[in-house]
């Protein structure tokens, strides 16, 4: 059985079914458990053997993250069957919404990973692009006057972002057909990547140019950011989880295909100064960003940028360590700021308010929730004993035995973040208690969260012996 051609067919197969019930409490637990179940799929896979199958393949890169997506959309749909019902009550959103909610869901979820999944670029282009068509009108979905102009600076901004990778990724088709010849094996990623060395290297210097600057918009890479940081503060917060812990790695997966290529062609230029130059551009203006913000899914829209920033910095560095060192960031962003949006998220329901000043002292309101919440910002700032003090730890070795003039850039900017993040959770956590404006159910959101904890604490301190070989395959496959 194809396994990569089941793990597509059920959201999407969802996502229609879902379209059709009008019960928003039944529909709900419907997207829950068809996520649950693209994520047991998933699973399968690391278990099937590799390569193509037809216009999908299988690699040690896109395993992991399909992995990833999935297990992600499965929590964030368990936090989202609670946090709807909250919306609902408050006449925020209404049946015919949530209809509409929740087969857009299952449809970004399709989109995701069958971009990660696919061996065709020209369907993995078509999935990015039907990834911002399904986004677009859930950032809107409130129909506020600020919801939908988020939604459609996302629009223009992607969709943008999204023309210049198609022109990418026709350049890089006409590379190919040089070697290969006109038809679908020019487009095949499998075919493409051993006759790297052979490809025009002018060619593969604009391809990726553009396919950087292209998908780059999508992983809210400076200066391409601008969409990100309203998408998350006007979307219902599972969408913020989402395009935070999934969308972001996808466009991201997307522009490291591209470099592998440049990796293995002597007359391309080297991709690594381009990335470096855009991952310390986007952790800067993050950084001191951070200090600004008064809306709470804003400042950790915010911080989204800056993780970006240190992984594509990381892979612009190269090799198999810092190759790693970025996959494990990339995980372990997505598992913890999707984590965060659990937890504000439900925090704004109960105060009644996105702004920082107005969501104080939640570990004497909501301990469960303050204390997930000092945790995991503890976690998204790189503090031991998490993911991502693993990852910036080999980061910042390998800048500093390889380039260590970007070794100040790159402290400061974490340091300048960790500060600005510490002292905002401070005042969310820990400042003077304000009451509840309404009641918020916290069940849903405190149990994904410390089940993220659980996973981001596991594998920071004693990851599987198969997680460390399969990361390290990974990594090796990237150059």
């Amino acid at each position: 059985m194809n396994g990569p051609a089941v793990v597509v067919a059920i959201p999407f197969v969802a996502a229609v079914l879902l379209a059709f019930v009008p019960d928003w409490r039944l529909s709900r637990w419907l997207n829950l458990g068809a996520s649950a179940l693209v994520f047991v799929a998933s699973l399968a896979l690391f278990s099937a053997p590799l390569g193509p199958r037809g216009l999908l393949h299988l690699d040690g890169l896109n395993t992991i993250f399909v992995a990833l997506t999935a297990f992600v959309a499965t929590s964030t749909a368990w936090f989202s069957a609670g946090y709807i019902g909250v919306e609902v009550a408050h006449g925020r959103l209404d049946a015919l919404r949530l209809r509409f909610y929740h087969a857009m869901y299952q449809g970004l979820l399709g989109a995701m990973v069958l971009a990660l999944l696919a061996d065709n670029l020209g369907l993995m282009w078509v999935a990015v692009e039907l990834a911002t068509i399904t986004t677009v009108p859930m950032v809107g979905l409130y129909r506020t006057h600020a919801s939908i102009e988020a939604a459609w600076k996302f629009f223009i901004l992607c969709g943008v972002g999204i023309a210049l990778a198609l022109f990418g990724t026709i350049v890089l088709y006409l590379a190919a057909t040089q070697v290969l010849g006109p038809g679908l094996a020019a487009m095949t990623w499998t075919s493409i990547l051993p006759i790297a060395p052979r490809m025009n290297g002018a060619l593969l210097n604009l391809a990726f140019v553009f396919l950087l600057v292209g998908y780059g918009t999508k992983a809210g890479l400076v200066p391409l950011h601008g969409w990100l940081p309203d998408a998350h503060a006007e979307g219902p917060t599972a969408i913020s989880a989402v395009l935070s812990g999934l969308v972001l790695n996808v466009a991201l997966s997307a522009v490291l295909r591209t470099r592998m290529l440049l990796a293995g062609n002597e007359d391309a230029i080297a991709p690594g100064p381009l990335m470096i130059g855009m991952g310390l551009a986007s952790l800067a203006l993050a950084a001191f960003s951070l200090w600004r913000r008064r809306d709470v899914k804003r400042l950790f829209g915010w911080s989204s940028i800056e993780h970006m920033g240190i992984a594509t910095f990381a892979f612009g560095l190269g090799g198999p360590a810092a190759n790693y060192a970025g996959l494990i960031h990339m995980v372990g962003h997505s598992l913890t700021k999707s984590a965060i949006f659990f937890a504000v998220g439900t925090a704004s329901q109960a105060k009644g308010s996105q702004r920082i000043e107005d969501i104080t002292g939640l570990s004497i309101t909501h301990p469960a929730l303050g204390w997930g919440l000092v945790l995991m910002v503890a976690a998204i700032v790189g503090l031991p004993p998490f993911m991502l003090f693993t990852s910036e730890l080999l980061i910042a070795m390998e800048t500093i035995a390889r380039q260590p003039w970007l070794t100040v850039p790159l402290a400061s900017g974490i340091i300048v973040a960790l500060a600005a993040l510490v002292t905002r959770m401070q005042g969310l956590c820990f400042g003077a208690a304000t009451p509840d404006a309404h009641p918020a159910p916290r069940l849903a959101a405190v149990t994904a969260l410390y089940a993220h904890m659980v996973l981001i604490v596991w594998l920071g301190l004693a990851p599987p012996d198969g997680f460390v070989a399969w990361f390290h395959a990974a990594a090796w496959l990237l150059g």
